[in-house]
């Protein structure tokens, strides 16, 4: 049953319509490979003669080659072996074929293809009507006449009648095996001719490490932003909470510092989710999506602790800092405050030192951010820890490095970025190609 299932079960049948389909594909080549053997024949009864069919067959395959290397005929050739070949989606390749070796192998496989798909194609519509014929002549007195038994007198011997049925069946389970035989083989060759190469692997591996970076940005955008904000409602609203009958005048200020850091966060979120529609691509006016070091008054202002804030040079002005590097400075000192909000033990009280320097010499920005460390530790979160490292990521994307850390009884973050990134300077580039 099993082997009556390989020749004749489903996966059997598609690779057999695989080959069928081959062959109707070889057909303009084989007609093509007729007519230059006509003419170099001179014509004649080409269809009657056997090794004439041959040579137009061998004609056509080089001509079917020649087509195999158009880069569309990999993903053609791939969408129909993965339908009716039963090969595994993973291990063949997605797109046009691009390169070189890409071109060799689809074009193998095609060839390959059409060679096997015009054989049992031809097969297919010779023998299942011949062995019919075969099948039927104990039973026909009229075929015995025909051309079939125009051989030896021992074909006609009621032996040999007796057993044409089983000849005729034996037949068409050839024809069944050379049909998953050939199919196997096609299947077996698809993850080579088919799979990817080094250079597709190579681009895979590129839009995958893109597609991360695209993820791990949100990530860290949602983090800073609506994590920052939810730390400090929180403290606050605890706050406002213990001394709710006590000091009405300090849960009024409470919640319109809740209410002005959930506006902001708002408006920091659909900066995130342009991010996620347009790629993080910088809009029209080239600029990065998000605030910068000019919002950073509104930040600090209803932060939840309060900040001295320091500053050399010029940070807020984006002729000085570009508006990339701002930005990201920005989300910087917005983890650093969530730190202060975590490390000072929820002491809404805990003054934080802040320090934004500009130092033209050494074409940095310098942050240097402190606060008083809690009593006790700070609550490890499940899943915790990812602040500190996004903003490690953010500096070293720009170009520049963050450390933070317990420093001499206080909890300390400094981080240092160029004023100008690589991509600030390409779109200059760009802009000054334009005029």
């Amino acid at each position: 049953m099993r082997f009556l299932a390989g020749l004749f079960g489903r996966r059997a049948r598609l690779r057999w319509l695989h080959l069928i389909i081959g062959g109707a594909l070889l057909m303009p080549y084989f007609l093509v490979g007729t007519v230059l053997v006509g003419m170099a024949g001179g014509g004649g009864q080409l269809f009657s003669s056997l090794p004439a069919q041959f040579v137009a067959f061998g004609l056509a395959l080089p001509m079917a080659a020649v087509t195999g290397f158009f880069a569309l005929v990999r993903p053609l050739s791939v969408a129909a072996a993965r339908a009716l070949c039963g090969v595994p989606p993973a291990v063949l390749a997605d797109g046009p074929a691009r390169t070189r070796q890409a071109r060799v192998r689809t074009a193998g496989w095609y060839t390959l293809h059409l060679a096997l798909g015009g054989i049992i194609s031809g097969a297919t519509l010779a023998l299942p009507p011949f062995a019919v014929a075969v099948i039927a002549l104990p039973f026909f007195a009229g075929l015995r006449e025909t051309w079939l038994l125009d051989g030896p007198e021992a074909l006609r011997e009621p032996w040999a009648l007796a057993l044409a049925p089983f000849a005729g069946l034996a037949m068409l389970l050839a024809l069944a095996l050379a049909a998953a035989v050939a199919g196997e083989v096609l299947a077996r060759r698809a993850p080579v001719l088919l799979g990817p190469t080094p250079e597709d692997r190579l681009a895979a591996a590129e839009r995958r490490a893109a597609d991360l970076a695209v993820r791990n940005r949100l990530a860290r955008e949602l983090h800073d932003s609506v994590g920052h904000a939810l730390s400090a409602v929180t403290l606050q609203a605890g706050a406002a909470r213990r001394v709710l009958d006590r000091d009405p005048e300090f849960v009024r200020e409470a919640l319109t510092a809740i209410e002005e850091t959930t506006r902001r966060t708002v408006g920091e979120l659909d900066s995130v989710l342009g991010l996620l529609r347009q790629d993080g691509e910088p809009d029209e006016e080239g600029t990065a999506y998000g605030p910068g070091l000019d919002a950073l008054g509104g930040l600090l202002a209803h932060c939840g602790v309060p900040v001295a804030y320091e500053r050399e040079g010029d940070p807020e002005d984006p002729g000085v800092v570009d508006p990339v590097v701002a930005r990201e400075a920005y989300r910087i000192v917005q983890e650093g405050l969530s730190n202060a909000l975590r490390h000072g033990g929820g002491d809404a009280a805990s003054p934080v030192r802040l320090l934004i320097a500009v130092r033209e010499r050494e074409r940095e920005l310098m942050i240097v951010m402190e606060n008083p460390l809690g009593e006790q530790p700070a609550v490890a979160r499940p899943g915790g820890g990812r602040g500190l490292r996004g903003v490690a990521e953010r500096a070293v994307l720009l170009g520049g490095r963050a450390e933070a850390g317990p420093y001499d009884g206080v909890w300390r973050l400094t981080a240092r970025l160029p004023l100008t990134t690589a991509e600030a300077t390409g779109t200059a580039d760009r802009a000054e190609g334009r005029r």
